[in-house]
C-alpha cells in the first residue's frame, strides 16, 4: 500500500513539474521586461517539486521505479517543447549556421550579418524591420536584435545574438547543426532542436538506468537528471548544445570504466572507441576537456591518441574550406566573458581581483585535475567526473548555466546529489545576473556541498561512501 502511495505522489509530482513547465514557458519570460521575476518562482517551484519527487520515489518498487524515470524524463522533455527559448537564443545561431553549411557555405567564413549570405535568410531569423513614427526602422519582439548589414549598412533585425562575428562553435557541433536543420525546411523555427534535445534527455536517461543497473547502483537514481528542471530548461527549451557533449562524454566515461577487464584486446579496443568518443565530445564544445582528468590514468596513450587524432579528423575538412578562420569568435567570446583578466572570477576576485583572479584559478583546476588523475577509481570515475567538472564550475563561475550539463549524469551515478547545487547556483546567477548574487550563489552551493560531504563521512565512515535512494534524505 505503501508503494502504491508513493507511486502516485510521484507521478503527481511530475506532472505538477511538467505543468508548470508548460506555464513557465508560455506565460512569463527571460525576454519580458514586464514580467521580470516570473520566471524565477517558475524555476524555484520546477526545483522545489524535483527535490519532492526524488525524495518520493526513493521507496518506490524498484520496476515502478525504472517506469517513472523514464516515462517522467519523456513528459518532462515533451513540456520543455512547449513553446520557445525562455533564457537564451544560442539555437538560433545553431540554426543558421546549419541552413548556410546545406546551402554549401562554410559558417566560419561569413558573419550572419553580412550581405553575401543574403539569400539565407529566413523570416523567423531575420524579421522585418518596423518603422516608427519618424519613419526609422526598428525591431521589435521577443528575442530579436537589431544589427546593420554588412557591407551595406542597412538596419537589420535578428534573433541570432552576436551576429557581427564569426561562430564559436567546433566541427562537430557544426556537423550536428547540419544534420539536425537537413531534417526540416529553413522556414520551420526553434522546434528543430528541442526535439533533438529532448531526445537526447530521454537517451541519457535510459542509458543512466542500464548503466546504474549494470554496476549494481540503484536505478533510481537516474531520476537526478532525468526530471531535473535545469536539463529540461537547457537541453530541450533552450537547446544547449551541451547536452550532446554530456551524452558523448558519458559514452567515453562508461567505455573507459569497463577497460581493464583482462581481455586485453577488448581492453585496446574499448579504450579507442572512449577515446574516439571523447574527441568527439570536445569537438562538440571544447568544455569536456575537463573531463580527462578522471578516466586517463588506465589507457593514457590510446585514449590521447585516439582522442586527438578524432579532434583533429572534425576540423580538416573546415580547415580546408576556411583555414584559420576556425578559431571562430573563441578569443573575443574569452575576452568579452572576461577571462583574459580575471573580471569573470566571481568568488575569486574577492581575493585575489585582476589577473592575480586568473592565476590563482589556474593553479585551483591545476590542482584539482592532478589529484582527480591520481585518486579517481577507473572502475567507477563518476565521482572523480564530478569534483572536476564542479570545481570547475565554482572557480570559473561561468555566466552560462548550461556548462553543467556536462556534470549531472556523473552526479546520478555517483549519486552525490549535493552537487546539483552547482547548477542550481548558476541557474540563479543567470536568471538575476548581479555580482552579489553570483558571490552568494556559489558561497552557498560551495558550504552545502562541504556540509553534506561531512555528513556523509560520518555517517558511512572514512570512506563516506553514498548509501542507496531509500536513504537520499540523509545522505
Amino acid at each position: 500500500m505503501i508503494g502504491l502511495v508513493r507511486i502516485l505522489l510521484t507521478a503527481i509530482t511530475l506532472a505538477a513539474m511538467a505543468a508548470l513547465a508548460v506555464f513557465s514557458i508560455t506565460a512569463v519570460g527571460f525576454f519580458d521586461p514586464s514580467d521580470a521575476g516570473g520566471i524565477f518562482w517558475c524555476t524555484a517551484g520546477l526545483w522545489a517539486l524535483y527535490a519532492l519527487a526524488l525524495w518520493s520515489v526513493r521507496t518506490v518498487p524498484s520496476r515502478a521505479a525504472i517506469v517513472l524515470v523514464i516515462a517522467g524524463s519523456a513528459l518532462l522533455g515533451g513540456s520543455a517543447l512547449a513553446g520557445p527559448p525562455n533564457t537564451s537564443t544560442d539555437s538560433a545561431r545553431y540554426a543558421w549556421d546549419g541552413i548556410v553549411q546545406l546551402g554549401g557555405v562554410s559558417p566560419y567564413t561569413h558573419v550572419p550579418a553580412d550581405d553575401a549570405l543574403a539569400e539565407f535568410r529566413t523570416d523567423w531569423l531575420f524579421p522585418s524591420t518596423v518603422l516608427d513614427a519618424d519613419g526609422r526602422p526598428q525591431c521589435e519582439g521577443p528575442r530579436v536584435g537589431r544589427t546593420l548589414s554588412i557591407p551595406s549598412f542597412v538596419v537589420t533585425c535578428t534573433t541570432i545574438n552576436r551576429p557581427q562575428v564569426n561562430t564559436i562553435y567546433p566541427p562537430a557541433a557544426e556537423l550536428y547543426f547540419a544534420g539536425v536543420r537537413a531534417t526540416v525546411p529553413a522556414s520551420v523555427g526553434y522546434i528543430p532542436f528541442q526535439v533533438a534535445g529532448a531526445l537526447i534527455l530521454v537517451g541519457v536517461s535510459i542509458a543512466l538506468v542500464l548503466a546504474l543497473r549494470r554496476r549494481g547502483i540503484d536505478p533510481r537514481w537516474a531520476a537526478v537528471w532525468a526530471w531535473s528542471p535545469f536539463v529540461a530548461t537547457e537541453a530541450v527549451t533552450n537547446s544547449h548544445v551541451d547536452s550532446l557533449a554530456a551524452l558523448l562524454l558519458l559514452i567515453a566515461t562508461l567505455l573507459l570504466s569497463r577497460a581493464g577487464t583482462g581481455v586485453r584486446r577488448v581492453d585496446v579496443q574499448r579504450s579507442v572507441l572512449g577515446g574516439i568518443s571523447l574527441g568527439v565530445a570536445i569537438a562538440v564544445k571544447l568544455v569536456p576537456v575537463i573531463g580527462v582528468p578522471a578516466i586517463l590514468r588506465r589507457h593514457p596513450f590510446s585514449v590521447s591518441i585516439s582522442a586527438v587524432l578524432t579532434f583533429a579528423a572534425l576540423y580538416v575538412p573546415y580547415i580546408l574550406s576556411t583555414g584559420i578562420a576556425v578559431i571562430g569568435f573563441l578569443p573575443g567570446y574569452l575576452s568579452e566573458e572576461g577571462y583574459d583578466d580575471g573580471s569573470r572570477f566571481a568568488l575569486l576576485s574577492i581575493v585575489a581581483p585582476g589577473l592575480g583572479a586568473l592565476v590563482l584559478a589556474a593553479i585551483l583546476l591545476l590542482v584539482t585535475a592532478l589529484l582527480v588523475f591520481r585518486f579517481t577509481d577507473q572502475d567507477s570515475p563518476w565521482f572523480g567526473q564530478v569534483v572536476m567538472i564542479g570545481v570547475t564550475m565554482l572557480v570559473v563561475t561561468p555566466s552560462y548555466s548550461w556548462y553543467a550539463l556536462l556534470m549531472v549524469p556523473f552526479v546520478a551515478l555517483s549519486r552525490r546529489w549535493e552537487w546539483m547545487l552547482v547548477p542550481l547556483a548558476l541557474t540563479v546567477q543567470l536568471l538575476v545576473p548581479t555580482l552579489a548574487v553570483a558571490r552568494i550563489s556559489f558561497a552557498v552551493a560551495i558550504v552545502g556541498i562541504l556540509m553534506v560531504t561531512m555528513l556523509r563521512r560520518r555517517a558511512g565512515g572514512v570512506g563516506g561512501t553514498p548509501r542507496p535512494m531509500v536513504n537520499l534524505s540523509v545522505t
